[in-house]
């Protein structure tokens, strides 16, 4: 397989400051700091930015907040392109703009929406052609954008069942990570325990567990630099010595012994298909 050269940067989230309480209605804002390392990779303040809101209940207001936030960090081309049918994902203008992108923003909400609308499309097709192949193309999302862009993706799921087997709910993703499953909000949703089943469903696949505010900056689509104030806890259960989610049923507690864990913060870097850390010295500059 050739090297990915394009770049990932999923996001874990922030607090909720939209007008409901469920996900999809919230604003799901990302703060300045996360925001300056998308611009930052994706080329600077000339990028071209393109924010899908896609997953969103309330598109129109989460265009418009990120309209405001690249261009407060000095952005002057940005589009959003609010695609809310399969059809929407065909049109011209849609394609142009996807075509001419140096960066696509995924904002949060129900990241089943954005496989739904966008997967198997003209653009999604589009989006993977230049990820493969395209030095400092990037894709960001934040919460259900960051979970669209795995193969087998969290759709849902109960975190206070956690370690019990039915807590997580799959279903297709993007593919964009294929060695990965990504949940977002992952410390203060409790989300631990639907990751932990998750990873004891697809074993050979990494969790990448995003706190809020922060996020991963993933190079050839394995090489991970942490970013962000919060957290990355990582899920390896390739040295699982017992794992008996295949034989439970529905609701049962679940067991597994030798379960790997990795708590990553700043800086701190990840190898996917070596499975390694690499943990910056105490001394080292926050970035």
């Amino acid at each position: 397989m050739n090297e990915i050269k394009g770049t990932l940067i999923p996001i874990g989230g922030n607090e909720d400051k939209g007008i409901e309480k469920e996900e999809m209605y919230t604003l799901e804002f990302v703060e300045e700091g996360i925001l300056a390392h998308v611009v930052k990779e994706a080329g600077g303040k000339d990028a071209n930015i393109v924010v899908i809101p896609t997953a969103s209940s309330i598109p129109i207001e989460v265009g418009d907040n990120y309209l405001k936030a690249f261009s407060k960090l000095g952005c002057k081309n940005i589009d959003v392109l609010d695609i809310r049918s399969k059809e929407d994902s065909e049109t011209e203008h849609a394609l142009m703009l996807i075509r001419n992108a140096n960066c696509v923003m995924f904002s949060g909400g129900d990241q089943s929406k954005i496989t739904d609308k966008i997967g198997g499309t003209s653009i999604h097709k589009i989006l993977v052609d230049r990820y493969k192949n395209e030095t400092g193309f990037v894709i960001a999302g934040t919460s259900a954008g960051a979970m669209a862009m795995a193969n087998e993706m969290i759709s849902g799921g109960s975190a206070s069942e956690s370690f019990i087997k039915g807590a997580v709910n799959m279903y297709n993703g993007l593919g964009l990570l294929p060695d990965a499953i990504i949940d977002t909000h992952f410390i203060r949703r409790g989300r631990f325990g639907r990751q932990s089943e998750a990873v004891a469903k697809f074993p050979h696949l990494i969790g990448f567990g995003l706190a809020e505010d922060t996020g991963m900056i993933i190079k050839n689509g394995n090489d991970c630099t942490v970013i962000g104030s919060g957290m990355v806890i990582i899920f390896d259960g390739s040295t699982l010595t017992h794992n008996n989610e295949k034989i439970l049923e529905e609701g049962t507690p679940m067991t597994m012994t030798n379960l790997t864990i990795h708590v990553l913060s700043n800086s701190d870097q990840y190898d996917i298909k070596k499975r390694e850390v690499k943990v910056l010295p105490i001394e080292a500059p926050f970035i």
